[in-house]
C-alpha cells in the first residue's frame, strides 16, 4: 500500500502522459516554462473551445491535493467530452507551479506516513496519514520563494521564472475564470473570489455540507476581504491590489494580476485534517482574551524553539536542501510579533469558530518552523521530540480528522464546475 494517497510529482506526470496517450486529441500536454532548477512546468488541456479556463495547482509545495484534483477532472473531461463542448471552453490545468518545492516536500509522499516514528508499526503506517508523519518531512518555501506571489515592481528581487511563466500563460489564455487550488493542514475549507459570483456561496456551502467538510466561519487569510457568508471571502471593489505577508514581503498575487483581463479568480482551500469547531458561529464573550491566548501560544513556542536551536550549538546548513529548510524555518521563527500585531489590529475571535482557527494557526506556525529546522540541522533529537509533541498536541487539542483525498478532490472539482457554470 502506498504511503499516502497523493501521487508524487513524478507519478502525477506519468499518469498525465498515460492519459494523454490513451485518449489522443481529447487531452494535450505541453511545457509552458521551466522552474529555477530547470524542471518543466506542464500544462494539461482538455477541450477545444475559444474561451479558456485555467486551473493552477501546486502553488504551495506542501499542498499536493491540487494536482490530484486537476488530473481527476481532466480525465473526466476525456471520458465525457460533452461536459466541455456545451460550454465552448478549453480547460487548462497547470499541474504544478512549484515543482522545485514539491520535490522537497514530496519526501513525505514517498514513505509511510509514520515511518521511523516511535510507536507506529506496519498497521499504523497503512492507516490514514498522521500529522506526525506529515510534519516530519514538511517543507514550504519562504514567502518570497512562493511563485504565485511575485514581488511588486519596486522590489529589487528578480521575478522567479515560475511566476513569469504563469503570468505569460494568463496573458496568452485570458481566462474567463482562474482557479488556484490549495490545501490547509488542519482546519476547514474556504473560498476566495476576486469578484462576487451570484449563487456561488450557496453552491459552495451545499458542496461542503454534502461532503461533511466544515467551513471556516470567518477565514482570516484575507484580512481586507469581505466575508460574504461563512467560508466565502470576496475582494471588495476598493480591495487590496497587493498581498503583504507577515515577513513584510509584498507581492502582486497572480490571481489579482489576472483581473486586468476581466478574469474572476477563485482560490479553493481544502483541509487535509478537518476540525469541526472552525465552523461554530456562536459569539465569543471575550474576543480579546482569545486573541491574547493565541498570541501567547505563538510567541511562547517560538521562544521555546529558539532555545532548543540555541542549545544545539552553532551548525550551519550545508546542502541546498538544508539551506532551503533553514531559510523558511528562520523566517517563521521571526514573524511572531508581526502576526500578533495583525491579530490585535483586526476584529478576530468574535466567534467560537474564528477562535478555534486562531488557536490552530498559533500552533501551526511554530510547528512548521520546528519541522523545517529539524531537517535543516540534520534531524537533531531535541527538535525531533519537539515536532512530535507539537504535532500530537495539535491533533488531539482540536480533534483533527483525516479527510479522504477523494473528498478533498471532490470538494474542489464540484466547486470549480459550479463556478464555471455560473461564469461561462
Amino acid at each position: 500500500m502506498r504511503g499516502t494517497p497523493y501521487p508524487t510529482l513524478g507519478e502525477l506526470l506519468r499518469r498525465a502522459r498515460a492519459t494523454v496517450a490513451a485518449r489522443p486529441g481529447a487531452l494535450r500536454l505541453r511545457a509552458v516554462g521551466t522552474s529555477r532548477a530547470g524542471r518543466p512546468l506542464w500544462l494539461l488541456s482538455a477541450g477545444h473551445g475559444p474561451r479558456h479556463i485555467l486551473t493552477v495547482a501546486g502553488a504551495h509545495a506542501n499542498e499536493p491535493v491540487g494536482g490530484v484534483t486537476s488530473l481527476s477532472l481532466a480525465e473526466r473531461f476525456a471520458r465525457e467530452p460533452a461536459l466541455l463542448q456545451e460550454s465552448g471552453c478549453t480547460w487548462n490545468f497547470l499541474l504544478c507551479l512549484d515543482p522545485d518545492g514539491a520535490s522537497l516536500a514530496g519526501r513525505w509522499l514517498t514513505g509511510r506516513p509514520g515511518a521511523g516514528l516511535p510507536g507506529e508499526g506496519r498497521a499504523a503506517a497503512e492507516a490514514s496519514p498522521t500529522l506526525r508523519g506529515y510534519y516530519r518531512r514538511f517543507y514550504r518555501p519562504a514567502f518570497a520563494a512562493q511563485p504565485e506571489f511575485p514581488p511588486v515592481t519596486s522590489d529589487p528581487r528578480p521575478v522567479m521564472p515560475e511566476s513569469e511563466a504563469l503570468v505569460r500563460l494568463i496573458d496568452e489564455l485570458r481566462p474567463v475564470v482562474q482557479f488556484s487550488l490549495h490545501g490547509v493542514e488542519v482546519g476547514g475549507s474556504f473560498l476566495q473570489l476576486t469578484r462576487a459570483v451570484p449563487g456561488a456561496a450557496a453552491a459552495y456551502r451545499r458542496i461542503a455540507a454534502d461532503l461533511g467538510i466544515p467551513l471556516e466561519h470567518r477565514p482570516f487569510d484575507g484580512m481586507g476581504w469581505l466575508a460574504e457568508s461563512p467560508g466565502v471571502l470576496v475582494l471588495p471593489d476598493s480591495g487590496p491590489t497587493e498581498e503583504r505577508d507577515p515577513s513584510g514581503f509584498t507581492s502582486q498575487a497572480t490571481w489579482l494580476y489576472a483581473m486586468r483581463h476581466g478574469t474572476v479568480s477563485a482560490v479553493v482551500e481544502a483541509p487535509f485534517w478537518s476540525v469541526a469547531g472552525v465552523s461554530d458561529p456562536r459569539p465569543v464573550a471575550e474576543p480579546r482574551r482569545e486573541v491574547a491566548e493565541a498570541s501567547e501560544i505563538l510567541l511562547g513556542r517560538a521562544k521555546q524553539l529558539e532555545a532548543v536551536v540555541g542549545e544545539l550549538g552553532p551548525r550551519a546548513p550545508e546542502t541546498p536542501e538544508e539551506i532551503a529548510h533553514f531559510t523558511a524555518a528562520r523566517e517563521l521563527m521571526d514573524i511572531g510579533p508581526g502576526v500578533v500585531d495583525t491579530w490585535n489590529s483586526a476584529e478576530l475571535a468574535t466567534t467560537v469558530g474564528n477562535a478555534v482557527s486562531l488557536g490552530v494557526a498559533a500552533r501551526r506556525i511554530p510547528l512548521r518552523a520546528a519541522a523545517m529546522m529539524r531537517q535543516a540541522l540534520g534531524g537533531a533529537p531535541a527538535l525531533d521530540t519537539l515536532v512530535e509533541a507539537w504535532a500530537r498536541e495539535l491533533a488531539s487539542t482540536f480533534d483533527a480528522r483525516w479527510v479522504p483525498v477523494t473528498d478533498q478532490t471532490e470538494l474542489q472539482i464540484r466547486t470549480m464546475l459550479a463556478l464555471a457554470r455560473a461564469l461561462v
